[in-house]
């Protein structure tokens, strides 16, 4: 098999992922704009798939509540996630390794065992209401490890002295954090931000299992669908949802993308 060949079977794999990946979310955005009750059939042009979620009371209580949730502990988990990766950065080989192998057990483990673990230990701790705090400390414990994911590979890229020389230089230990490491990591802050925030809006396993009377997005779409089945507005409503996290994956691409040219620049 010649190279040129190998090159278009992997273009030809790459695109129908793409495709297979993408167009039925393209169809959905389409049939959002019209009023068919069935998906398939096309009444007519009409925005009132979209009017109808923003006067659904239900459905902005469900989108404010993911938004709050998931602002939170994206927040939470990037700051726990940078300072633990800076711990894990610095520590010693064998220390680091098991604390990544601890980490990336969080990542790979299978949702509904994280989402069963999650509600023993609050049946267990029952000082902690179910609700708000439950699905806040989950979100955090979730989101934390793709954080250190993210800021971890710019440690590696940064002069492994810089901390030190911060210290040497008469600044103390959290002012060196602060002043000199941090400053170096915020690209790697925003993606894990980003990264943290997404996650958590889409969670449905973990928040079904401790969500106690809060609605979320993923909530209230899954009662939907087994109550009613798939309502014309949730087309509208998920069409709105990939877009609004697709906009903010590109902006926040874009904003470290020139953060990352303007410190080269100033290195050079």
């Amino acid at each position: 098999m010649n190279r040129r060949l190998k090159k278009a079977l992997a273009l030809s794999f790459v695109w129908l992922m793409l495709a297979i990946t993408y167009v039925p979310i393209l169809v959905l955005f389409v049939y959002s704009f019209t009023g068919a009750k069935v998906l398939g059939v096309w009444s007519g042009f009409t925005l009132e798939l979209y009017a109808k979620v923003f006067t659904d009371s239900q459905i902005m209580e469900a989108v404010r509540n993911s938004l709050i949730l998931a602002g939170s502990a994206a927040l939470i988990s990037t700051v726990f996630g940078t300072v633990s990766a800076i711990g894990i950065f610095y520590l010693r080989t064998w220390k680091r390794k098991c604390l990544d192998f601890l980490t990336q057990i969080t990542m790979i483990n299978a949702e509904i065992v994280t989402g069963i673990a999650f509600l023993l230990l609050f049946v267990m701790l029952k000082f902690i209401p179910t609700g708000w705090p439950t699905l806040i400390i989950a979100h955090v414990f979730i989101t934390v490890p793709y954080v250190i994911m993210s800021v971890l590979p710019r440690l590696g890229q940064l002069n492994p002295n810089l901390y030190e020389a911060g210290l040497d230089l008469g600044a103390g230990p959290l002012k060196a954090l602060v002043k000199v490491l941090i400053p170096q990591l915020i690209p790697a802050m925003i993606s894990g931000f980003a990264l943290a925030f997404t996650l958590s809006l889409d969670d449905f396993v973990v928040t079904k299992f401790i969500n106690g009377n809060v609605s979320t997005i993923s909530t209230y779409l899954y009662n939907k669908l087994t109550k009613k089945g798939v309502q014309p507005v949730l087309r509208a409503l998920s069409s709105l949802i990939f877009f609004a996290v697709l906009i903010i994956l590109i902006v926040i691409n874009v904003v470290s993308a020139r953060r990352a040219r303007n410190a080269q620049k100033k290195a050079n």
